[in-house]
């Protein structure tokens, strides 16, 4: 898959070398043809999202926490494969909101990942997908993502 770098340039995205794991476990692991990645939290170099959606966040900046937490993980990937062409397929993207229980616009908010990552690589980077409402998130960001990728 290739990475088309004018729309980051166009949305005022960038793409920030991968964070250190800030615990007991890896960025990633390979097996097979997939790269299974950690959750990764909606900060982004000098872009970071905090708190609760249906609270204090609003859709529109838990979307910004959502991109800022899938380029969070596209890092990860470019540093693990050195790039984005051994990737043939973004399999699954599964998200966690940091919500009010009452809030249930979960899918929209990770439609700001979902939406991005076809916008960055095309069609085919469409994937499988989960969007869940939880009580809190590590250091009270406002979303995690996790996702496995194919690669060739």
């Amino acid at each position: 898959m290739q990475l088309n770098t004018e729309v980051l340039d166009k949305k005022g995205l960038k793409l920030n070398p991968a964070p250190a794991p800030v615990g007991s476990y890896v960025q990633c692991i390979r097996t097979g043809n997939y790269l299974h990645l950690s959750g990764g939290i909606s900060v982004n170099g000098d872009v970071a999202v905090y708190g609760k959606l249906g609270a204090d966040v609003s859709i529109e900046e838990g979307q910004k926490a959502a991109q800022a937490a899938i380029l969070n993980r596209l890092a990860v990937i470019q540093a693990e494969l050195g790039g984005f062409e051994k990737m043939t397929k973004i399999v699954a993207v599964n998200g966690f909101v940091n919500c009010t229980p009452d809030f249930t616009d979960q899918a929209k908010v990770l439609n700001g990942a979902s939406d991005l990552l076809v916008e960055l690589f095309g069609p085919e980077a469409a994937h499988s997908r989960s969007a869940v409402g939880v009580v809190s998130l590590p250091l009270g960001v406002a979303v995690e993502i996790n996702m496995i990728v194919e690669i060739a």
